[in-house]
């Protein structure tokens, strides 16, 4: 009988998902190495891929990954605090901490469960953390998880964070500041000088997340550079399953806190270690990215020449939203492209707020100038039609 019961509520959970426009389903996809996917047997151009520099398919990584794999294995066998820690780590994470400029760098099982697992370290119920109103989900689980005082400030407002500090701060033991680098739904960077002259004024530790950053923007170092300079931000968290075509997720710190991590971090505990032709596969990615420079810049001049097409604004990194409004304008939107040859998937409530349902268009270097031109003018009839 309480299964029966069980199957009544999921039904009905699925029922109102279904009638909001919001149920989801997942649709098997190929990923080629020409950067064609294929979904029911039809070639599409995907424009709803992390991988912005096709580096998962690139033969030099999947050469070092499978020689790593025949060498150490397929699986780790544990965690790293026990018998998962393959001599590969200390060369990804000494090349991870060289390309952010910090100390050391700590690798986790993936960008969510580093960010689970640091904030909780860093902070607790005697502290303050204030974050982006439009933090990735995985920063706003990590901050629940710390049982502090959460207060997110509006979106990019230094100003809102200004006030905040000074109400708030003294009370506190600690505070801790999080933002995404670049903002994955929206593609626009975080006032990182700002934040961090805030942060330093206040006594606060600003950490960001870089997951979208690393690889794509100012020469590949990633949102901590600012017009050419270095911005000393104390806590830089990414992932390797962007830019860097692998799986994975990292702080970058100085040589204390990643000790600490290490030893209190319950995601790093208590996870098992990646398999060594992952690791294998990071670093030699991350040797492309820090000598390519024409390969790491082409996702953002691919996206800035579509959105000067279109006539949008000039794009701060490789996504680039086309903002629709409800669920079944963007739903329409995406069935369209399908049929025209291309793959963007429509995002919904509540992956972005109410009312902003939106095509997420993301640019990369595997893509053609004539990919994005064609893709720009299935997307001007896509606006035109919504005029």
């Amino acid at each position: 009988m309480s299964e029966e019961f069980l199957r009544i509520f999921a039904r009905e959970k699925l029922a109102t998902l279904k009638s909001r426009g919001l149920l989801r389903a997942l649709r098997e996809t190929e990923r080629h190495a020409t950067g064609i996917t294929r979904r029911n047997h039809r070639e599409l151009i995907s424009f709803s891929c992390n991988d912005y520099l096709g580096l998962s398919h690139h033969p030099d990584i999947v050469k070092a990954s499978l020689q790593a794999t025949r060498q150490y294995g397929v699986g780790a066998g544990g965690s790293r605090l026990i018998s998962g820690n393959n001599p590969l780590y200390a060369h990804l994470e000494a090349s991870l901490a060289r390309i952010k400029g910090t100390e050391d760098a700590v690798v986790f099982g993936s960008g969510y469960l580093a960010n689970v697992g640091v904030i909780p370290v860093l902070a607790g119920n005697e502290d303050l953390i204030l974050m982006d109103d439009l933090c990735h989900a995985c920063l706003f689980a990590g901050a629940t998880l710390a049982r502090s005082r959460v207060i997110s400030f509006s979106h990019k407002n230094t100003s809102e964070l200004t006030r905040l500090l000074k109400k708030y701060r003294k009370s506190y033991r600690h505070c801790l500041v999080l933002t995404d680098g670049v903002f994955s739904m929206d593609g626009d960077r975080a006032p990182i000088s700002k934040l961090f002259e805030l942060c330093e004024h206040h006594n606060a530790w600003l950490m960001t997340d870089d997951a979208h950053g690393l690889g794509v923007i100012e020469n590949g170092h990633g949102s901590s550079i600012v017009n050419g300079h270095a911005i000393p931000v104390p806590l830089q968290m990414g992932t390797l399953s962007k830019a860097v075509g692998a799986y994975g997720g990292y702080l970058c710190t100085s040589k204390d806190v990643a000790d600490l991590i290490r030893n209190r971090a319950r995601s790093f505990q208590y996870t098992t270690g990646l398999p060594p032709g992952n690791i294998a596969a990071a670093i030699k990615a991350l040797e492309i990215i820090e000598m390519d420079h024409q390969l790491v810049n082409t996702p953002l001049i691919h996206a800035q020449r579509f959105a000067k097409a279109v006539g949008l604004p000039e794009p701060e990194s490789p996504i680039v939203p086309i903002l629709l409004g409800d669920s079944e304008p963007a739903l329409l939107a995406a069935q369209y492209l399908e049929q025209q040859g291309f793959l963007v998937v429509a995002i919904r409530p509540p992956t972005v707020p109410d009312g902003t349902a939106r095509l997420r268009c993301t640019f990369s270097a595997s893509h053609t100038e004539n990919d994005v031109d064609r893709f720009s003018s299935a997307i001007k009839k896509i606006l035109n039609s919504n005029e």
